[in-house]
């Protein structure tokens, strides 16, 4: 699947059944980002009891929760040891490949750090929504890397991203790390209440996180430079657009002094 005023940006995809992969991993990052729209939220975070309970006998469609450390941890460490194995799996390539290898086990293994070490937590997530989201980034996580493994000898798109790629990548792995401790630092001795966070792009947008995780997964597609790594982008930013679109209607929602100048998740924009 090479979009022609793209072809100067991609590798030719390697098979009939890697363009089947991209068009479905597509299909279902986008259905994704218009479900947070409509209402129907993973259920994690502020949103991990959105699904209405109407009696005593219905009260299961809710689904089981488990604690958010122990869920956020099985979102993450499936993909971070998928990349890691990669390197024991794919050990040879160019650098390109060890780049791509490199910042996808990295960015997980930082969200695990995180998970453990940064953030603060208020209730728990919903099973089926753990094994979802566990799910497609361990999906992710593999295909990304194997796709890429598999366009190895192929000719190189005329235009090389992976250095503005990794570029891209550092600033959103420092900007999304730095927001988190924002985050974090909200809640004094072991408080759970939500607050209207503040300091550094918080004062512009109520999502700067999630703009710093776009731009974590802009860096890996300029890095790759594989239809699949450009359609993983497109989606998984549509979704995080969604979900900080409902985030700031929630906070807005939930507290009357809530900053009206501030944005969803682009500065200024939306």
């Amino acid at each position: 699947m090479k979009i022609p005023i793209l072809e100067n940006y991609m590798f030719d995809e390697p098979s009939i059944w890697v363009t089947v992969t991209t068009i479905a991993t597509l299909i279902s990052t986008l259905y994704l980002g218009f479900a947070e729209i409509m209402g129907n939220h993973l259920q994690y975070s502020k949103f991990a009891n959105s699904k209405k309970k109407t009696s005593t006998t219905n009260k299961q469609e809710a689904g089981v929760k488990i604690s958010s450390r122990t869920g956020m941890l099985i979102f993450y460490t499936p993909a971070f040891l998928a990349g890691l194995v990669s390197f024991f799996l794919f050990p040879g390539g160019d650098f390109r490949f060890f780049l791509l290898k490199f910042a996808v086990t990295f960015h997980f293994f930082k969200r695990d750090l995180e998970v453990l070490f940064v953030h603060k937590y208020s209730g728990g997530i919903i099973l089926g929504s753990v094994i979802l989201i566990s799910g497609f980034y361990l999906s992710m996580a593999a295909g990304l890397i194997t796709v890429h493994y598999l366009t190895l000898g192929l000719p190189e798109p005329s235009v090389d991203l992976k250095y503005i790629g990794l570029i891209i990548y550092i600033v959103g792995i420092l900007g999304n790390f730095y927001h988190h401790n924002l985050l974090s630092d909200l809640r004094k001795n072991n408080e759970k209440e939500y607050k209207i966070p503040q300091g550094g792009l918080f004062n512009l947008v109520i999502c700067p996180h999630y703009m710093f995780e776009i731009a974590i997964f802009v860096g890996i597609s300029f890095i790759s430079q594989t239809p699949l790594a450009f359609a993983c982008t497109f989606g998984d930013s549509l979704y995080l657009i969604s979900r900080s679109y409902v985030t700031r209607k929630w906070y807005a929602n939930k507290f009357e002094d809530f900053p009206k100048h501030i944005k969803c998740v682009i500065p200024y924009l939306f």
